[in-house]
Parts: structure tokens; C-alpha cells; sequence
């Protein structure tokens, strides 16, 4: 099947969804680097790539992978906001857009999923 065709299988907030924890798996390894190599952004952006992953192949276990990535995204966000987010606002700012972003994805995804 090609990539064209998987595409049109999803709909319009079920692609967004896959590309936001494509991307910031993605984004996590480029700051990889930046930050002093710490193994928890290095594991969640590794998470958020194998959970882009399983929910674009549809696979059984997406939605407990979807489950576990919004309890630890939202525990490293929210911390992250409550220890340098407010002596930064850029990085205030940045961390709960994702925060948000994360629960508004998660959501659609454990309650609109298929049984």
C-alpha cells in the first residue's frame, strides 16, 4: 500500500496528531545536544517516534503507548513549567503549549479510537 493511500485512510485530526509526536520526537533529539544529553528527553523523544509509529501502522498497542506518553509528557512539561518556566518566558510559554497540545491530542485519541 502506498503512502498515499495510507494518508487518506486518516482523517484530518488523526494525521495532526501523528505528525505533532512525529515532530517533537524529532525536536527532543535535535536539542539532544543542546541540553547536556539528559536521558529523559532523549527517552521521551524516542517514546514520541515509537508512538507516531504504532498509531500510523494502526497497531493494537497505540492507544497504552498514547496513555503513557500523556503521563509522562505531561509530568516532564509541567514540571519543566514550574521549575524554569517562569524565570523564561519563551520556555514558559513553549512547555505549555506542549502540555496542551499533548492532552487535546491524547484525548482525541483514547476517546475517539476504535474498538
Amino acid at each position: 500500500m502506498s503512502l498515499a493511500t495510507r494518508l487518506k485512510n486518516f482523517n484530518p485530526i488523526q494525521l495532526a496528531s501523528i505528525a505533532f509526536y512525529a515532530v517533537t520526537g524529532i525536536i527532543f533529539l535535535a536539542f539532544l545536544p543542546l541540553t547536556g544529553y539528559p536521558p529523559h528527553v532523549g527517552f521521551l523523544a524516542i517514546l514520541s517516534l515509537i508512538t507516531a509509529y504504532s498509531l500510523f501502522a494502526e497497531r493494537g498497542w497505540a492507544p497504552w503507548l498514547v496513555a503513557i506518553v500523556l503521563i509522562v509528557n505531561s509530568v516532564f512539561s509541567l514540571d519543566t513549567l514550574l521549575s524554569a518556566g517562569f524565570s523564561n518566558v519563551l520556555v514558559g510559554v513553549s512547555m505549555l503549549a506542549y502540555a496542551l497540545l499533548t492532552w487535546v491530542f491524547s484525548a482525541y485519541l483514547l476517546l475517539k479510537r476504535k474498538d
